[in-house]
């Protein structure tokens, strides 16, 4: 039978548990060779996405296990672990040194190299100078006043119910909402149900989710689904929401993106997101340096997995001709479909 989780926090304070766990791993040597091995070894028996992400573990420790000996400096087989994740193409993979912390070049390279948003146009001519600030939100009417176009960052920046009820009062008498995620890089999936909770289908089956649980590259534990937090709303938002992604919406705005499946007056336009939808884990490796890499996988309620990037709706790229005459055509088009 499959388990039921209610929250999407859930996941996280399990992922921080293993955390834990991986920082207490027994005294193994910390000479080079020991450390590499060790963190092969733990990505391959924790690692989510080897099939997905077309990667073949064993021909990747070919490669890189031949440029690791004793006697090399701290630098250089620092240099070759960072290597070594970056095969996994994976924007959650990250090595810590003292004050060093690497991420996945490519992924990050990807979200900026193909951002899907204009950011100097969207402030000079959709928030504009008398634009409104409540909260982690930027916003304005658009289009006449009849739609209200709410820009949120970054889901570092904590959601709150009275701002969100601001919001909502304040354009009620809008036909619709676009809720812009562009270059959203993540941050606190709690954010999510925050959001999700102004909507109709309170408790809505969102995804489903399971846990690296073996040694194998397909151990994995049961589908586990995860529901949208159940609240007391009355006046739920049933008019229109268009959310805004691309490239750049990453990890918890990919969360978000994928759980819109689950509402009917709610849509994505723009681009495909940037995935990220597998929770990271933790660990020490034996010289102390700290380790992470994504050890769930995301199931969304059409049977797909979209860690390597959400699909929207309706997709839209950029038009540079429209750009350049100060016209982001992405908001343009989600404006269309809300007033229609």
């Amino acid at each position: 039978m499959k388990n039921k989780i209610i929250i999407l926090l859930s996941l996280a304070l399990f992922a921080f548990a293993s955390c834990e766990r991986a920082f207490i791993d027994g005294d193994a040597p910390d000479n080079p060779v020991n450390v590499f091995d060790y963190l092969w070894n733990k990505v391959d028996q924790q690692y989510s996405f080897f099939e997905l992400k077309g990667v073949d573990w064993d021909s990747v420790y070919e490669v890189y296990r031949p440029k690791v000996y004793d006697e090399m400096d701290e630098d250089s087989l620092f240099k070759v672990c960072v290597a070594l994740l970056n095969t996994l193409n994976d924007g959650h993979t990250c090595l810590i040194s003292g004050d060093e912390e690497v991420f996945n070049e490519s992924v990050y390279n990807r979200m900026y190299a193909e951002r899907n948003i204009d950011e100097d146009v969207v402030a000079a001519n959709y928030l504009t100078a008398n634009h409104h600030t409540t909260g982690s939100f930027l916003h304005n009417a658009i289009r006449e006043g009849k739609v209200a176009y709410i820009r949120y960052p970054s889901f570092m920046d904590n959601i709150s119910m009275r701002d969100l009820k601001f919001l909502l009062d304040f354009y009620r008498n809008c036909e619709g909402i676009i809720l812009d995620l562009r270059q959203n890089h993540g941050g606190n999936i709690d954010n999510i149900r925050r959001f999700l909770s102004i909507l109709d289908n309170h408790g809505q089956l969102l995804y489903r989710t399971q846990i690296k649980a073996g040694p194998e590259h397909d151990n994995f534990t049961e589908l586990g689904e995860v529901y949208a937090f159940e609240t007391n709303n009355s006046e739920p938002y049933t008019k229109p929401v268009a959310v805004l992604i691309d490239r750049g919406t990453y990890s918890a705005a990919s969360f978000l993106s994928i759980s819109t499946m689950g509402y009917d007056n709610v849509k994505l336009f723009g681009d495909f997101s940037g995935g990220g939808l597998g929770l990271p884990n933790a660990g020490a490796l034996p010289n102390t340096w700290v380790y992470r890499f994504s050890i769930t996988r995301t199931i969304a309620l059409d049977g797909g997995n979209y860690e390597n990037g959400v699909p929207p709706d309706v997709r839209v790229l950029l038009d540079p001709a429209m750009t350049a005459q100060g016209i982001d055509n992405v908001i343009e088009t989600a404006v269309d479909w809300i007033l229609e």
